[in-house]
C-alpha cells in the first residue's frame, strides 16, 4: 500500500488518525481506539519515502534539519490531513490527523445554545480548551463558519498549520499559516491589529507573547478565539496567568477579567452505538466571574458555574449526565468521565497541603442526577442500535 491508499482507507473507515511507525503495521484510530491494518509491516525507510512523496522540497529540508515537522496536505477536494512527521529510535514516523473538508454546523454538532451566543459577540476573548483530540478545532470551525455566513466581518486566522479552510461568504476570511505565511504567532498577531480584523482566531495560545497579544486584541475591541490544553475553566485561567512573571500577574488578571467572555472546556466521549459525542463545561464571563478572576479566587469559579445555568453555564457533570439521560453514552463511559472531572476539581481546589489533608480520601464521583435539573439518569438505558449511513448527519466530530 502507498500513502494515498492508506489515507483513503482511513477516510473510508471513518478513522480520525493514521499512525505510521517503523517495524509496525499501519494503525488507524477509529472511535477513539487504535486498530491495526492487516498489511505488511512498514520499515522506517518506507515511511520516509511515503512522507517525502507528500512533502515539498522546503518541508523535506526542515524535516531533515529538525527531525520533526508539522504541515497539512490535501488529497483532492474531499480530503485534508494535518501531519506531524517525527523521528523515533527506529527512524521516520508520522501521524496523519483527518480534517473534514465539510465544516459541520453547530446544529450538526449539537452544541449548547450559549456557544452560538458567544460566537455572535462583538468583542472579548473566547477560549475552547481540552486535551489533544477533544474536538476543539471542530467546535471553533463551526463557530467561525456561523460568523462567516451571518456577519459582514473580517475574520483573520493564525494557525500552525491551517486546518479548516473557510471560503469567504458574508465575511472576508484570511488564513495565515505559521511557517509559510508568517514567521510566528507573535508577529502575525502584531500585524493583525493593523489589518482591520473583526474576529481573530489564534490556533494555539502557547507562550507569553501570543497570550499577551491576544489579550490586548480582545481589550481593544476585537472578538478573539483561542485554544489551550487545559481541562477546566479554572485551570484555563490559571494557565493564562501563570505564563506571565510575578510582577505582571495582577495586571494580567485585570486584563483577563475585563476581556474574557467565555471558556468552553470540551471532552469527546464514546457514543453508544458508535461514533463520539462532545461534553462541555461552559463558563460565561458574568460580573461575578470577572470579580473572582480579578481577586484571584479561582477555586470559587466551579461553584459559580454550578449556579449559573440562567447564563448558559454548565459543569462537565451536568453535560455528561444529560448525555446519559438521553442514551447517547453508556453508564460506564459516564462514570469514567465523572471520575476524571471530580479529580480535576479536587486538584484545582486543593490547598498546598492537599484537598483532604494527609490521609483523607477523595469523595466518590457523582453518579446520580443532574445537580441543576434534578433529573436522574434512566436506569440501565437500552443501548441504541448503530446508526445507518442514512441516519448520520453530514460533518461531525472527526476526532
Amino acid at each position: 500500500m502507498d500513502i494515498t491508499e492508506l489515507l483513503k482507507f482511513t477516510l473510508d473507515n471513518k478513522g480520525s488518525d493514521l499512525h505510521l511507525a517503523g517495524n509496525n503495521q499501519p494503525i488507524v484510530r477509529i472511535d477513539g481506539d487504535l486498530q491495526r491494518i492487516k498489511t505488511d509491516v512498514l520499515t522506517a525507510d518506507v515511511i520516509r519515502s511515503m512522507l517525502f512523496s507528500v512533502m515539498t522540497e522546503e518541508q523535506r529540508a526542515i524535516y531533515e534539519r529538525d527531525l520533526e515537522h508539522d504541515f497539512a496536505i490535501s488529497l483532492g477536494q474531499d480530503a485534508r490531513f494535518r501531519v506531524n512527521a517525527f523521528t523515533n529510535r527506529q527512524g521516520s514516523a508520522a501521524v496523519f490527523r483527518v480534517i473534514p473538508t465539510k465544516i459541520p454546523t453547530m446544529e450538526q454538532l449539537d452544541l449548547p445554545p450559549v456557544i452560538r451566543r458567544l460566537a455572535e459577540l462583538e468583542k472579548g476573548l473566547v477560549l475552547v480548551t481540552g486535551p489533544t483530540g477533544s474536538g476543539k478545532s471542530t467546535t471553533l470551525a463551526s463557530m467561525i463558519n456561523h460568523i462567516n455566513q451571518k456577519y459582514p466581518y473580517h475574520i483573520l486566522t493564525v494557525e500552525d498549520p491551517v486546518e479548516f479552510f473557510h471560503n469567504s461568504k458574508t465575511s472576508l476570511v484570511n488564513h495565515r499559516e505559521v511557517g509559510n505565511d508568517t514567521k510566528s504567532f507573535g508577529r502575525a498577531l502584531k500585524s493583525a491589529l493593523r489589518e482591520d480584523p473583526d474576529v481573530i482566531l489564534v490556533g494555539e495560545m502557547r507562550d507569553h507573547e501570543t497570550i499577551s497579544l491576544a489579550l490586548t486584541a480582545a481589550e481593544t475591541g476585537h472578538l478573539v478565539f483561542g485554544t489551550l490544553h487545559s481541562n477546566t475553566a479554572a485551570k484555563t485561567i490559571d494557565r493564562v496567568i501563570d505564563v506571565f512573571p510575578a510582577a505582571e500577574k495582577e495586571m494580567v488578571r485585570a486584563m483577563l477579567s475585563s476581556s474574557v467572555q467565555g471558556i468552553i472546556a470540551q471532552s469527546l466521549l464514546k457514543k453508544a452505538g458508535g461514533g463520539r459525542v462532545a461534553a462541555h463545561e461552559i463558563m460565561v464571563g458574568t460580573n461575578a466571574v470577572r470579580n473572582l478572576i480579578r481577586e484571584n479566587q479561582l477555586a470559587q469559579i466551579y461553584s459559580m458555574i454550578q449556579t449559573g445555568s440562567r447564563y448558559g453555564m454548565q459543569t462537565m457533570e451536568d453535560s455528561v449526565n444529560d448525555l446519559l439521560i438521553s442514551g447517547l453514552v453508556t453508564q460506564e463511559v459516564a462514570d469514567e468521565v465523572l471520575k476524571d472531572a471530580t479529580e480535576s476539581l479536587e486538584e484545582a481546589s486543593a490547598p498546598a497541603g492537599g484537598a483532604h489533608g494527609a490521609k483523607g480520601a477523595p469523595p466518590p464521583p457523582p453518579k446520580k442526577g443532574n445537580p441543576l435539573t434534578g433529573k436522574a439518569p434512566a436506569p440501565a438505558a437500552a443501548k441504541p442500535p448503530p446508526m445507518t449511513e442514512e441516519d448520520k448527519p453530514e460533518g461531525g466530530y472527526s476526532f
